[in-house]
């Protein structure tokens, strides 16, 4: 073996290594949560005494668990589903369209990835509370103003997968079908969805989770006896300290872990993440 093939294993067993220490640096706090919530004893302390599942049959127990895991699956469907209605033919303009203030566009679409969250639930509150003045709608603290202010945190997501996807569609499919009398609304349900599908359904199920966890904003426009679930665990810890918040993260875990599995098995999210 020469010196050169020496120096190229060596560099890539350095690297192979580094991305393993890196992976399991992430994958620590996964792995101390879902230790702990199978914990014996109430109040967490290492060594543990013993394991249980109790804290697991203690969610179901527990109202505002339940009640704020209902409202935040109907706020993350309701919310990627707008968020997708309105991100998907933004990226088509995006990626199709040449005009004046492009990218003055798509940067905008991608600002709720960088404004903090609690910058913009408190931006979301006081425009709210201007709309309800202004047209006396209830909008303040309604279920409806919540699943608007989530659809802003989708649509980058969908913006940027879709967009991705576009850019790697071949233009000249859609041009054949529109020169055998296709118009461009068939042309889009028949060619261009099922090519960018995978985009749009990585933008489902990232922007699905980035809502059904998001607290910041929720906090801040989330009415009167209702309850999403990470607020839920917010209020759960103001008052106790036990395993149970962490079989909730658990299940959360396992169910967005689940969902990419499956949705991974029918459309491979590799191909635009």
């Amino acid at each position: 073996m020469t010196p050169s093939s020496d120096s190229r294993a060596l560099g890539r067993f350095a690297l192979n290594g580094i991305a393993a220490l890196t992976l399991a640096f992430i994958s620590l706090p996964l792995f101390f949560v879902t230790w702990l919530a199978f914990f014996r004893q109430e109040i967490p302390s290492f060594p543990p005494e013993g394991y249980t599942l109790k804290w697991f049959g203690a969610i179901a127990g527990n109202s505002n668990f339940t009640s704020g895991f209902v409202t935040s699956l109907e706020v993350g469907v309701a919310a990627t589903l707008l968020g997708l209605a309105l991100g998907v033919p933004a990226s088509l303009i995006l990626a199709r369209r040449e005009f004046l203030g492009r990218a003055a566009l798509n940067q905008l679409l991608l600002l709720p990835l960088i404004v903090p969250g609690v910058v913009m639930g408190t931006s979301l509150y006081v425009f709210h509370i201007e709309v309800e003045i202004a047209t006396e709608l209830p909008i303040l603290g309604s279920i409806a103003g919540l699943i608007a202010g989530h659809t802003l945190v989708v649509i980058p997501w969908t913006a940027r997968l879709v967009t991705a996807s576009l850019a790697g569609a071949d233009r000249a499919v859609e041009e054949a079908a529109q020169s055998l009398g296709a118009d461009r609304l068939t042309t889009f349900f028949r060619v261009t969805l099922p090519t960018i599908r995978p985009g749009v359904v990585a933008a489902a199920l990232f922007g699905f989770v980035m809502s059904f966890g998001n607290l910041e904003m929720s906090l801040f426009l989330v009415g009167p006896g209702r309850i999403t679930l990470p607020i839920a665990i917010l209020q759960y810890l103001e008052w106790k300290i036990d395993p149970t918040v962490a079989a909730v993260s658990v299940l959360q875990i396992a169910l967005i872990g689940v969902a990419m599995i499956v949705t991974d098995r029918y459309v491979k999210l590799s191909r635009v993440v």
